[in-house]
């Protein structure tokens, strides 16, 4: 493992353990030449997922992309970066355990929204009106009003 400090490739490991979730080994290190200390993650590695596309292009499938979604929607609201993380894990598993190698993204985006509508439902409703591409004000009540009865 390379420092962060001096870039020195030798390293010793000084504390061991696991996630909360068990999904991962946090590891500290510290480096032999300058004494930082850093932490690394170590996950296993699944077969790659494929995402479909909308219009059909495949790439792999990205926590980051996600999660990034998700900080966007959660803007001035009171969610936890903890909470966050932890729903991107969710979905990241959800998405591993399919049986397929591709996904399409309406998948995950319903995965994604189930979880987030518990959270909080004034970023439920940003993630949808950009996930769902709302064209009018009319499909954006539709969902309120959606919304509100599921809470019912």
């Amino acid at each position: 493992m390379r420092c962060p400090a001096c870039g020195h490739e030798e390293d010793r490991v000084v504390d061991s353990r696991s996630t909360k979730d068990n999904s991962a080994v946090r590891r500290r290190r510290e480096c032999t030449k300058c004494g930082h200390r850093f932490t690394t993650y170590e996950y296993v590695e699944h077969r790659p997922v494929m995402v479909v596309k909308k219009d059909g292009r495949r790439e792999n499938f990205s926590r980051e992309k996600i999660l990034n979604g998700l900080l966007r929607a959660c803007e001035k609201r009171p969610v936890s970066m903890e909470t966050l993380e932890k729903l991107v894990d969710e979905v990241a598993r959800s998405v591993s355990s399919e049986i397929n190698e591709e996904i399409p993204t309406f998948e995950i985006g319903n995965e994604i929204m189930k979880r987030l509508a518990a959270i909080d439902q004034v970023a439920y409703v940003r993630f949808a009106s950009v996930y769902r591409d709302f064209k009018d004000v009319g499909q954006f009540l539709d969902e309120l009003k959606n919304l509100f009865e599921r809470k019912k």
